[in-house]
């Protein structure tokens, strides 16, 4: 595999990285790479192991084999997000070639991206340093990178849905609604172009800030949102597919609007 090259800003600082891989010889390489990086890793070579070290000692970035011992990496995504504190924990999965059905069960589980083996280390990389930029600007409050949906200005308003872009926080009728870092970014992105029609490809562009990518990461993410911030995900109404184009934030209201100004 090619290094592939992302278009989001230089590299974030540097975090603490959990690798959970059954086999030494990926998890040293990784672990190489991502130090060199700058990152401070550690290693599990099991599910049970990783789980017990993300829960004891939450990482900023969790990098997840698939296929591992005890328990698999889908089922440790899994319990993981059950837990309040990993409901937004950054997720980076390992997944073999030919295992799509379990790639897309990952990101529905809500992994944020995934990388295929065999694997380009400095891909590999890559891919952790967007993750974790977008984690911290959703820490701070504020996005970053050529790719990004900037936290600036206040609440945004469709209907009964209310996104704030500070407090990284989405309401529906009052209720909070949990979103991934990924979830969340491309909410806000629709809510700020409402009636506008995106391609998969300018979605990932835009707001992963990649300018390369499975396409089918888009559409996971889609229907992930749909089932979060649609009253019945089966017969979406706010967010709507183009059939042939792509995906348009229609308004429930006649307006979208921005606490001081337009949207």
């Amino acid at each position: 595999m090619n290094d592939s090259r992302s278009s989001a800003a230089g590299p974030p600082s540097p975090g603490r990285v959990l690798v959970v891989d059954d086999d030494p010889t990926v998890s040293e390489v990784v672990a190489g790479y991502l130090t060199r990086a700058g990152h401070h890793v550690e290693l599990a070579g099991d599910g049970p192991q990783g789980l017990a070290l993300a829960r004891a000692r939450r990482p900023d970035l969790l990098v997840l084999d698939l296929m591992l011992p005890g328990i698999d990496g889908l089922e440790v995504l899994r319990r993981l997000r059950s837990d309040e504190d990993g409901a937004d924990l950054p997720v980076v999965l390992l997944t073999a070639k030919g295992d799509e059905s379990d790639r897309i069960l990952g990101l529905e589980l809500g992994a944020d991206d995934y990388v295929t083996k065999p694997f380009s280390p400095r891909e590999l990389v890559l891919r952790v340093q967007s993750v974790l930029r977008r984690s911290r600007a959703a820490g701070a409050g504020s996005g970053s990178g050529s790719g990004s949906t900037r936290a600036s200005g206040g609440p945004v308003v469709c209907g009964d849905i209310t996104l704030d872009p500070q407090a990284r926080t989405v309401h529906r009728a009052g209720r909070q609604l949990l979103l991934t870092i990924r979830e969340f970014d491309l909410l806000a992105f629709l809510l700020r172009q409402p009636r506008t029609v995106f391609s998969r490809q300018e979605l990932m562009e835009r707001v992963w800030g990649w300018d390369f990518g499975d396409l089918s990461t888009v559409t996971v993410h889609i229907r992930r949102l749909r089932e979060k911030v649609e009253h019945d995900p089966a017969a979406p109404v706010l967010i709507t597919t183009v059939w042939g184009v792509g995906y348009r934030l229609d308004p429930t209201t006649d307006a979208v609007a921005e606490e001081g100004g337009a949207a």
